[in-house]
């Protein structure tokens, strides 16, 4: 005999009827009927009591890792984070360039010097304007000798704008050199920082900051081409021995400026330029006494 078929129940069947429950009658449309309240109510805590597991699992992850890392302490910088960290702030800053650096740093102790003498009528003229450099903080300054010879009044103007007479006090004709002291002082000088040159090099990079023409501080950036030059000015009686020649633009007006390294250190006072004709403009040789003569000058112990 073949038997029925069986069928899986219809989810469209209602529920079956719970004992001591009255029957809840199938809608006409042959739709479920809706699910009880009760049931409603277990599933929405179900659910509730699930959300809540997982956030706590969520915190207690959390804390689990924030303990972690202050358990293991700060992690030590390597190498790869610092070059990383270098090379980003190379691309994204504008860093001043190695003259401007250099510049700046020795800008606050460069002086005009300024000498006046009297005409034939009686009423004192400027005579020249040229560059010092102060060497120390109580106002001791070097220039060049032909920047203040047969100067009948000096004055100094400061990198502050101040302004002060000053005095002769000792010169070295065989290098051109005069140490001026100054009558009165800024509130706040800067003396120059003095380097030997035993250890420069041709080709090593420098800069010239000064008044050319009266106009400054202007500065301008070379390499020092060579050691132990000599050079005669024009108006000069003698050789000057032992100069560092250097290609940095330098004019009338340079004269008793500083020759500074990269690192704004003082290696030479500059005082003469070569000029194959009669016009004294730049050709592109300049020369330079070396500190160490310019520091004995000032009675500044050797280097």
């Amino acid at each position: 005999m073949r038997k029925p078929a069986l069928y899986s129940p219809s989810a469209r069947s209602g529920p079956a009827p719970v004992p001591g429950e009255p029957a809840v009658a199938a809608p006409a449309d042959g739709l479920a009927a809706p699910a009880p309240v009760r049931g409603r109510w277990r599933r929405w805590l179900t659910d509730v009591r699930g959300l809540w597991v997982a956030l706590l699992l969520l915190a207690a992850l959390l804390a689990a890792s924030v303990w972690w890392q202050r358990a293991q302490g700060p992690r030590a910088l390597t190498q790869k984070d610092i070059d990383a960290a270098v090379l980003r702030t190379l691309t994204t800053q504008n860093l001043p360039s190695a003259a401007a650096r250099a510049a700046a740093k020795i800008r606050p102790a460069v002086v005009r010097v300024e000498s006046f003498a009297n005409n034939r009528k009686g009423e004192e003229v400027e005579q020249s304007v040229g560059t010092g450099v102060v060497i120390v903080d109580t106002g001791l300054i070097l220039t060049n000798l032909h920047v203040v010879q047969s100067a009948e009044r000096l004055r100094l103007v400061f990198a502050d704008g101040s302004e002060s007479g000053a005095t002769v006090t000792t010169v070295q004709p065989q290098n051109d050199l005069a140490v001026l002291q100054a009558h009165t002082l800024p509130d706040d000088l800067h003396a120059a920082t003095l380097r030997g040159t035993g250890d420069l090099l041709p080709g090593d990079q420098v800069v010239a900051v000064g008044y050319p023409f009266g106009i400054g501080p202007s500065t301008s950036a070379g390499v020092i081409s060579g050691f132990g030059r000599s050079f005669r000015a024009p108006e000069g009686q003698q050789d000057i021995e032992n100069l560092i020649q250097f290609d940095a633009a330098a004019n009338p007006g340079n004269s008793g400026g500083p020759l500074v390294t990269m690192d704004g250190e003082v290696v030479g006072i500059v005082t003469g330029i070569l000029n194959p004709t009669s016009h004294r403009t730049f050709v592109g040789i300049g020369f330079a006494v070396p500190i160490e003569s310019a520091a004995a000058a000032a009675g500044l112990p050797p280097f």
